[in-house]
């Protein structure tokens, strides 16, 4: 237990010194607070239209103006903080423990099975993300499932092949040998031997692939495959005003700064992540 708090003040230490990765888990945690609390937070109920107040400019009364319909561009941008959150972190957990599975077999039995499984992640390695989760989604039809379904399958492969690196690096080492000569069963060796100390790397692009998640979904949102209106969602938001953008422009910036400061956050907090999980840097 001393060991692992040690560990956890080290790894704290060096993050903290990463003042840009601070900075950007400083607004995850905003983001965060703004999704859970965002029935209190926000002005206006999102659904609410206002026809006699449609498409005004910022004011007081409506910090970020309001779209078509009459409705506050804020409180929809704050409810649009839980959709974005939840595709973002639902479908790289799905990656990650789907593509996490995949990697921990894959490297560590080898053999025959690792070349089928490998094989398959290079087909859908060689398909962009986007184009994939595109044909799932056209394929399923649009909903949050199937969002989340396709920009898990897309990611897929990605921690699969993480996985299968770090475990194929693992397995080499003499703990694990020891395990093996111990009569330990394969299985048990995968997950207390093997398993922690493989998370490293898959945390990091976790945090980065919660970024892809985050601009694919809204990328889909504004082609019409995502979220559907009413509900309120920062993609689906761009693609509704780009009719207005010429005389309207704040009906798309503002929508589209929740999405550029959500993404340069987690980039910045997953460099932060990657330089404070390297060995060769914390020694």
């Amino acid at each position: 237990m001393k060991d692992k708090n040690s560990e956890f003040r080290l790894f704290w230490r060096m993050l903290r010194k990463n003042k840009l990765a601070m900075l950007g888990l400083i607004i995850l945690t905003l983001i965060v607070l703004t999704a859970i609390f965002a029935n209190v937070l926000a002005p206006y109920d999102y659904t609410a239209q206002n026809l006699a107040n449609m498409k005004k400019f910022p004011s007081m009364e409506h910090p970020f103006g309001t779209d078509e319909f009459g409705r506050d561009i804020l409180s929809r941008i704050i409810y649009g903080t839980r959709q974005s959150l939840v595709i973002g972190v639902g479908s790289i957990a799905i990656a990650v423990l789907a593509g996490g599975l995949i990697g921990l077999i894959s490297g560590f039995y080898g053999g025959w099975l690792d070349n089928l499984l490998m094989r398959i992640t290079d087909v859908m390695m060689a398909i962009p993300g986007m184009l994939l989760a595109i044909a799932i989604v056209a394929a399923l039809g649009s909903s949050l499932k199937n969002l989340l379904i396709a920009i898990a399958i897309a990611k897929l492969p990605n921690f699969a092949r993480i996985m299968r690196a770090t475990v194929m690096s693992a397995r080499e080492q003499e703990y694990v040998t020891a395990s093996k000569v111990m009569g330990i069963s394969n299985w048990k060796i995968l997950l207390e031997d093997i398993l922690p100390n493989s998370l490293s790397p898959m945390i990091v692009q976790a945090t980065l692939g919660i970024a892809f998640a985050i601009l694919t979904a809204a990328g889909m949102s504004f082609m019409g495959l995502g979220i559907q209106p009413p509900t309120p969602e920062w993609g689906a938001m761009i693609s509704t005003a780009k009719n207005y953008i010429r005389d309207y422009p704040y009906m798309v910036m503002f929508p589209g700064a929740a999405i550029m400061i959500t993404i340069l956050a987690l980039n910045l907090l997953g460099d932060g992540l990657r330089d404070a999980l390297d060995p060769k840097l914390r020694y």
